[in-house]
């Protein structure tokens, strides 16, 4: 009973503790190779997860249509939204980070709406207008006037208590992340039909599978594998780039034990236990209520951040956090 819902929470409590070692390991290695290493990781176990379930270590059955879409969705969503949200975890701290993760909710509808005629109901609108409204509460406070000057009492003067450039590299991410989900969605739509153009139905088993489950359990981790191949060829290339052709930012990124470590769990209970279950949640519970509970993030993080980083909360800031996160729940009434 309640297996989906129990499934979702564990989902948003891995990617809370997910963003709690990104923002650690990424301010003391960088954004790129933080990102880099996390990617090797994660490909090595993706790699591992098909040779179980699709009896090799690399994706089956794909066509040229679904690695040019799964390829872009890697370039957006993992090169240019995991480098901006690493930035982000390190300008503004991975709580902040995680409550502008909630704009990738109305950017992916917003671009399904155009790119894939998705339908947008009323309430889709409403939780638009309400994420906003939660952020800007969670990022604005009252400008304090110099002493001596006369104040008007009917201004209402706000000002920003974050600096602009994390703002715009966690929005970013938000953004980025949407709509790299649009695009794996259109991905995955095109392995569908490439299986259906080979006869092959998704509730089958492939040959040679080691673990008997069907491909369209399987097919997510491959989709997967497809995004983490570019993602990680774009960061060794942005990393080259930055350094000058120099690998010395690599190289001590991999002697640093506890960046390392911090990569591993990142990794782990990121993109390879996080995935795994929220797959497995939307199996025993419907995808809206699934994706309402994966979107708690936000509000779990406020209270080990706070011990953790030992930042101070503000009931303004708990309060954004928890409408921003009840627009997100508007897009699946």
């Amino acid at each position: 009973m309640f297996v989906g819902e129990t499934l979702s929470l564990i989902v948003a409590a891995a990617w809370t503790v997910t963003a709690l070692y990104a923002e650690v390991g990424s301010k003391r290695i960088g954004s790129l190779p933080f990102n880099a290493v996390r990617m090797s990781m994660s490909l090595v176990f993706l790699a591992l997860t098909l040779w179980l379930t699709m009896g090799v270590p690399v994706p089956r059955f794909a066509d040229s249509a679904t690695w040019m879409w799964l390829l872009l969705s890697g370039v957006v969503g993992y090169v240019v939204g995991d480098y901006f949200l690493m930035q982000g975890y390190i300008i503004i701290g991975s709580r902040f980070g995680q409550l502008f993760m909630t704009l990738s909710a109305p950017t992916a509808a917003l671009l399904g709406r155009m790119f894939i005629g998705e339908q947008m109901r009323p309430t889709a609108i409403a939780g638009m207008f309400v994420t906003l409204c939660g952020i800007a509460i969670s990022i604005l406070s009252k400008k304090e006037e110099p002493a001596g000057r006369d104040r008007d009492v009917s201004a209402f003067r706000l000002r920003l208590k974050l600096p602009r450039k994390g703002i715009f590299c966690a929005a970013m991410a938000g953004i980025c992340q949407g709509a790299g989900l649009v695009l794996s969605k259109i991905g995955m739509a095109s392995y569908d039909a490439a299986l259906h153009i080979r006869g092959i139905s998704a509730d089958a088993v492939p040959e040679g599978a080691l673990l008997r489950i069907p491909l369209k359990i399987s097919i997510p981790f491959a989709s997967t594998m497809m995004r983490g191949t570019i993602g990680l060829a774009g960061f060794l290339l942005l990393l080259f780039l930055f350094s000058k052709g120099s690998a010395a930012p690599l190289r001590k990124a991999l002697k640093d034990r506890k960046a390392l470590k911090c990569a591993f769990w990142s990794m782990f209970f990121g993109p390879f236990v996080g995935v795994s279950l929220s797959l497995m949640a939307t199996l025993y519970t419907a995808t809206g209520i699934a994706q309402t509970l994966f979107a708690l993030t936000p509000v779990l993080i406020i209270a080990p951040a706070a011990l953790i980083f030992h930042q101070k909360v503000t009931l303004r800031e708990v309060i954004g956090a928890v409408i921003s996160v009840g627009g997100v729940c508007l897009f699946f009434i």
